[in-house]
């Protein structure tokens, strides 16, 4: 009895022994981080820098090196910190030191170029003159090298001069004749980064939210703005809350500008933005601006035939109905407001009602010769500034101005 069980307790501690081994082995071969090749991308955690080098995190075993100079702009200051994940390419690994690179620059020569373009390292290099169809850019080591037009970014430069002296990052897409026919892509990198950003995005990205972004193109019906890794449109009606008749007047290609997100369709990589809910609300403000029995400077922006519209602000529109229109055609009935208006008249108006849920406001004309001297006089002498004065923007000059400047047309 006791042999037997001797002899169990050492198969049932064998067996411990043996399942133990298995994990650990299963475990250690889980967490075996995989071999890099030269020229294999990565994501890297910025640890900590010293003089020379900023060391990573890769995932590896041992810690990854990358020259500080890569990361720091043209006056020396850097451009990433501790805690950032940065792009980087390994190079080769010595005696535990795994070393990588954003882009290959510096002493570099003809063979590393070659080695750059076999392994789909990026490289340095600076945009030398414009030749036929592109230019030419010098490479680390003095190589000389071809950049097509269409290579240098997404978009094409208006102005091809522009980019003289500057430099950037290329992928060499062809190299020959032991490099004497070397040709570059900024582009390929460009939308490499823009992939990345876009997945990026579309982790991060929801409806309602507020991010910045810069002005790639302008057409009549709006803007697009590029928000890093997408883009998208920002129709003329959310430009603004007035209206916007020549959106050239109002934005420019490469300006930065905050739009809130409105819509997001992935699969077919449509996106909208809008302007105008980053902005303050004008009816907001409308008590402080505006009150009933007010009278003020405005601009007829629209004419239907049941009245004219007259923006008082930004944002701000008042609508005179055609009957009540009958005093600017010399107390005669008028049939349609085009008959006694026309856009971008400037009119005084006084405010009958304010409606602050429907976001309306009714307006009545204020004309006739024999009222413009005593009305103008009246509101210099009765109302406050703020009543008689165009809001803020307005270039019109005062209720009162216009008021005794139709008078002097009037008696022309």
């Amino acid at each position: 009895m006791d042999e037997d069980k001797v002899l169990m307790d050492g198969e049932e501690d064998g067996q411990e022994t043996e399942e133990s081994f298995a994990a650990l082995l299963e475990e250690s071969l889980k967490n075996r981080a995989v071999r890099l090749t030269p020229g294999q991308k990565v994501s890297a955690k910025i640890l900590q820098f010293n003089n020379d080098w900023a060391f990573l995190d890769t995932g590896q075993k041992g810690e990854g090196i990358l020259d500080i100079h890569e990361l720091q702009n043209e006056e020396g200051e850097m451009s990433v910190a501790v805690g950032d994940t940065v792009q980087v390419y390994f190079l080769s690994s010595s005696g535990g030191e795994m070393r990588f690179t954003s882009k290959l620059g510096g002493a570099a020569g003809a063979l590393q170029m070659e080695e750059a373009w076999r392994s789909g390292i990026p490289v340095e290099g600076k945009i030398e003159k414009e030749i036929k169809g592109g230019y030419e850019v010098r490479l680390p080591g003095n190589v000389r090298a071809f950049c097509p037009f269409s290579q240098l970014g997404i978009r094409r430069q208006v102005a091809p001069e522009e980019v003289l002296g500057q430099s950037f990052s290329f992928k060499i897409t062809q190299f020959g004749e032991r490099g004497r026919n070397v040709v570059v892509s900024h582009r390929v990198l460009a939308e490499e980064e823009q992939r990345r950003k876009r997945e990026e995005l579309k982790e991060t990205l929801a409806v309602g939210q507020t991010v910045k972004g810069v002005v790639t193109n302008i057409r009549d019906f709006g803007a697009f703005v590029d928000i890093g890794g997408i883009e998208g449109l920002v129709p003329i009606s959310e430009i603004t809350y007035g209206r916007v008749e020549d959106i050239n007047s109002v934005l420019q290609v490469g300006q930065e500008v905050e739009v809130a997100i409105k819509n997001c369709d992935w699969e077919k990589n449509r996106f909208s933005f809008s302007i105008r809910d980053t902005l303050a609300d004008p009816w907001s403000m409308v008590d402080l601006n505006f009150r009933e029995g007010g009278r003020y400077a405005g601009k007829v922006v629209r004419l239907t035939p049941f009245g004219a519209f007259v923006a008082l602000g930004e944002g701000i529109d008042g609508l005179i109905h055609v009957s009540k229109l009958s005093r600017l055609g010399n107390g005669k009935a008028v049939k349609h407001p085009q008959d006694v208006l026309e856009v971008g008249q400037e009119v005084l108006v006084s405010i009958e009602k304010i409606d602050r849920d429907q976001r309306r406001i009714a307006l009545v004309p204020i004309g006739g010769d024999a009222q413009v001297n005593e009305e103008a006089q009246e509101v210099e002498e009765a109302l406050p500034a703020s009543y008689v004065e165009k809001p803020s923007g307005s270039s019109m000059g005062t209720f009162a101005d216009l008021l005794k400047n139709s008078g002097k047309k009037k008696r022309r």
